[in-house]
């Protein structure tokens, strides 16, 4: 097993698109603090995976196209756009990659890669959120969009039973 941890947009968000991929062990919901400059708590999850399943790669092509990794909007304190890593060889790996996937986006990414400092959890009743709440207003409104995006795009790499969980 392998873990890496991402922050973008809300990480409710971000906790159901990749609890719905295949390789993904485990989410872990919360807040995230690098180093320095952006040692603030930002929104984030932590990915445990099988690198067997889903690479490093797939995992952060994911990440881009499902929050604005190329606004810098005004949120972006809570809302940090980031790849957050355990190593220095992963942060290469992580850098390397953002800057190969740049071609796929006319605009450029604003997603950056930081060291992984420390980490809050989210309080019990907002963990697992989408999977506990898919009638929510939020979820229908912005979740869904982005789960069905994930089975347009990447059905590969996704779970069998989410389609099923998206018509019901």
């Amino acid at each position: 097993m392998d873990k890496i941890a991402l922050g973008g947009g809300c990480h409710w968000c971000t906790e159901a698109v990749f609890q719905s991929l295949k390789g993904v062990t485990k989410v872990e919901q919360g807040f995230i603090s690098s180093t320095e400059n952006h040692s603030a708590f930002s929104e984030a999850i932590i990915i445990h995976f099988n690198p067997i399943v889903i690479s490093l790669k797939d995992l952060i092509e994911i990440h881009l196209h499902t929050h604005k990794s190329t606004s810098n909007h005004s949120m972006r304190t809570k809302y940090r756009s980031a790849v957050y890593t355990y190593s220095p060889d992963q942060a290469n790996k992580a850098n390397h990659i953002i800057k190969e996937l740049q071609f796929n986006f006319d605009d450029i990414l604003i997603t950056k890669v930081f060291p992984f400092k420390t980490f809050k959890p989210s309080q019990k009743e907002f963990k697992n959120y989408y999977y506990n709440n898919p009638e929510k207003p939020f979820c229908q409104k912005h979740i869904n969009p982005k789960l069905n995006f994930l089975l347009t795009r990447y059905r590969e790499h996704t779970k069998a039973d989410l389609a099923v969980k998206l018509t019901t």
